[in-house]
């Protein structure tokens, strides 16, 4: 008889994330429920499903353990961004250059088009809101620009060029 197993990587690293106080509090917020609410939740789906009978065909019992091993893991990277957190102080960022928390409103040069996005961390980063992250290919290309400066971004339709129009909080 085989038998198959199979592993979840969550991405954990061990690099700081850029946020914003509120961002941080949001993280917060949310690892306290999954501690309060969720893993309580899990142990009592994981009880319920073990009074039910033989643990070995119990596939109920397997998927309430599977859940709880997915929520750990999530608690754990959640801690661990939280403990590598830098909190970006939006009163203290200079708009010379380009960095994260700022404002940049840029024109691709080859549509003409003009668009305004605020650079942060990955975690806040949100297209539809304007927010874009600082590791992303059009973030990093903008990062330490400062106004009339021409960023050269690499995309898959080849290198597309944007000139820094203006640089605000």
């Amino acid at each position: 008889m085989w038998r198959c197993i199979f592993f979840i990587s969550f991405k954990t690293e061990t690099m700081s994330e850029y946020v914003t106080k509120e961002t941080f509090e949001k993280m917060k917020v949310e690892l306290h429920r999954m501690k309060s609410v969720d893993r309580p939740a899990a142990s009592r789906a994981i009880a319920e499903a073990r009074e039910k009978g033989d643990l070995k065909e119990n596939a109920e019992y397997d998927s309430a353990k599977e859940a709880q091993g997915m929520l750990e893991a999530k608690i754990k990277q959640l801690e661990s961004q939280i403990a590598t957190a830098k909190i970006v102080d939006t009163t203290t960022i200079d708009t010379s250059r380009v960095s994260i928390l700022t404002k940049v409103t840029i024109t691709n040069l080859g549509t003409k088009k003009t668009v305004t996005y605020q650079i942060v961390g990955e975690k806040e980063a949100d297209l539809k809101a304007g927010k874009i992250s600082a590791s992303s290919p059009i973030g990093k290309g903008l990062i330490g620009k400062v106004k009339g400066d021409i960023a050269e971004v690499q995309a898959p339709t080849g290198i597309l060029k944007f000139k820094v129009e203006n640089i605000s909080i």
